[in-house]
């Protein structure tokens, strides 16, 4: 088999989140494969690296979610988004990649991505995208939130952890207490209410919440 059509599957718990991985680069794939089957939440199912080798990856596993590079040996993956979606609707397709230009952005946001994470995104990031996708919600890393609403400053996503930290302080909680709620600690607390009110825009608690309620953003 030519190397750049292959794939390689694999097995795991199937109450997981099932995951599909294709990167050209396949120490990252197996970097990859390492932090989703440590997680505890989700599982990889198969890896492939190239396009050739995508379409026998998903025809030989039933994935819940693909992470997919853009920049792959035979082709860019981006341009056979819209017949992976249509043959297999219920697979949530996550781009991961180095690539940050807006029009790549685009263009897989208009082909029907569930969500798009840049490859220096946070283990973190990377696992909550996973989540977020498989759960039915849109999933985009902090970095290209912040390109998307630069662009269009009227729109604000938050991730789910955001959401929960939003929700936790319109409930009046203290950071030591929205701590404990959220099993983690108090400074990464205060770092992630400092990086949420720089995405919204705001500069204390009392319009963070009026914004967060006026946009049904929890």
């Amino acid at each position: 088999m030519d190397n750049n059509d292959y794939f390689h599957l694999s097995t795991f718990n199937f109450k997981l989140i099932k995951v599909a991985i294709v990167d050209d680069h396949k120490i990252v794939a197996e970097g990859l494969e390492r932090l989703v089957n440590e997680s505890g939440v989700a599982g990889v199912v198969g890896k492939a690296y190239s396009v050739a080798g995508c379409w026998k990856l998903l025809s030989n596993c039933a994935a819940d979610v693909l992470l997919l590079d853009v920049s792959l040996p035979d082709g860019k993956s981006i341009d056979q988004l819209p017949k992976i979606i249509a043959l297999y609707p219920d697979l949530k397709v996550v781009i991961l990649t180095s690539h940050s230009e807006l029009p790549i952005i685009r263009q897989a946001l208009d082909n029907g991505v569930s969500g798009f994470i840049l490859k220096n995104s946070t283990a973190e990031e990377i696992l909550e995208g996973i989540q977020t996708v498989a759960s039915g919600k849109r999933f985009m890393c902090a970095e290209v939130e912040k390109l998307l609403q630069r662009n269009d400053p009227s729109s604000i996503l938050l991730t789910r952890r955001e959401q929960e930290l939003v929700r936790l302080i319109i409930a009046g909680k203290s950071g030591h207490e929205i701590a404990d709620k959220m099993c983690l600690g108090y400074e990464t607390i205060r770092s992630y209410r400092k990086r949420l009110m720089l995405k919204m825009n705001v500069s204390n608690a009392a319009e963070l919440v009026r914004i967060a309620l006026m946009q049904n953003l929890v």
